[in-house]
């Protein structure tokens, strides 16, 4: 059974819309990993703190549909199409890994590139699963995290004792 992981941020009412993506992942999914939240600036836009987590799941749903799922969950949470890539959002749900998976086609990349690019994504990974490869690089997500280029990261795990999903 494939083993995925899902990058989650909002930085428009966060506090409510972290809260709900937790609770619809784990009616999709079952039990779920999950990282501390982080909170870091808004990348290629000026804006409110996002709230950033990564959360990991058991699946046999194929790829595909695990996206489907995601893409429901956004848009049940108030997430509009039509916002740009580098925008405020109520939530954002991006499968970055399913098992160990290489996909790169129209709307759908595994593993994705925001892994190695962003430290609200590889931080919380490498803190749910630092032993995991990379399964391009085959470095672990410890090994990538030590690597990464921390000079102008701006992010801080928060207390999230606020967090209930019920």
């Amino acid at each position: 059974m494939p083993y995925g992981y899902i990058s989650v941020g909002s930085n428009i009412d966060k506090q409510k819309y972290i809260p709900a993506s937790l609770i619809a992942l784990q009616k999709c999914f079952g039990e779920l990993k999950v990282s501390s939240i982080y909170e870091s600036e808004p990348v290629g836009f000026s804006g409110d703190t996002f709230y950033n987590l990564v959360v990991g799941f058991n699946s046999e749903l194929d790829v595909k549909e695990v996206a489907k799922q995601l893409r429901q969950i956004e848009l049940d949470n108030g997430r509009t199409r039509s916002c740009t890539k580098f925008s405020a959002r109520t939530l954002d749900l991006d499968l970055i890994l399913y098992g160990d998976l290489i996909i790169n086609e129209e709307g759908l990349q595994i593993p994705r590139d925001e892994i190695e690019r962003y430290a609200f994504v590889l931080e919380p990974l490498a803190e749910i699963a630092p032993t995991l490869k990379h399964p391009i690089s085959q470095l672990t997500y410890a090994e990538l995290w030590e690597k990464f280029d921390k000079t102008d990261v701006r992010q801080k795990r928060i207390d999230s004792s606020w967090l209930s999903t019920g």
